[in-house]
């Protein structure tokens, strides 16, 4: 008996697997591209990968390096890398951990948050005007389904 691949006992689903790869294709690509444009409006000198980071120090308000790591699935080098660029922008502090005095917590400055909330009301401003003609109800199962995909791919990990 051969194994099949996931997802090879519905063929009839092939042709919408195959839409939903080109759409997220060209998607993603269009989302790479404003990244850049994203990261500039925070900070001229923000590299586009620290946009996340900002976006998870906003959620948490006070994170360790290790967690931060975690919760985005990339190497502890890497983002501490991004966390000194930020510091040294401003936009980041550390702070001793109340809990662990050898450890240190990661937080938003002020000036980080307010360029962060800025950012956040421009690119929704975009999304009112990209998504003007759309109905609630399609707005709304695009929200569902796009948080259904990330939960996926979350499980996936």
């Amino acid at each position: 008996m051969s194994e099949q691949a996931p997802g090879a006992e519905h063929p009839e689903n092939e042709p919408a697997i195959e839409t939903l790869e080109h759409a997220l294709s060209v998607l993603w690509r269009r989302a790479r591209s404003n990244s850049h444009k994203v990261a500039r409006e925070v900070h001229p000198d923000m590299e586009p990968a620290a946009y996340g980071l900002l976006l998870l120090l906003q959620q948490q308000e006070a994170m360790r390096l290790t967690d931060i790591a975690a919760s985005i699935g990339i190497g502890k080098p890497s983002v501490s890398r991004q966390i000194v660029m930020l510091e040294n922008l401003g936009l980041v502090q550390k702070h001793a951990d109340p809990q662990d005095g050898r450890a240190q917590t990661i937080s938003l400055t002020a000036e980080g948050a307010q360029a962060l909330a800025r950012t956040q009301a421009a690119r929704k401003e975009l999304f009112r005007t990209l998504l003007a003609g759309w109905e609630q109800e399609e707005l709304v199962q695009l929200g569902s389904l796009l948080t259904k995909l990330n939960d996926s791919y979350a499980q996936a990990r």
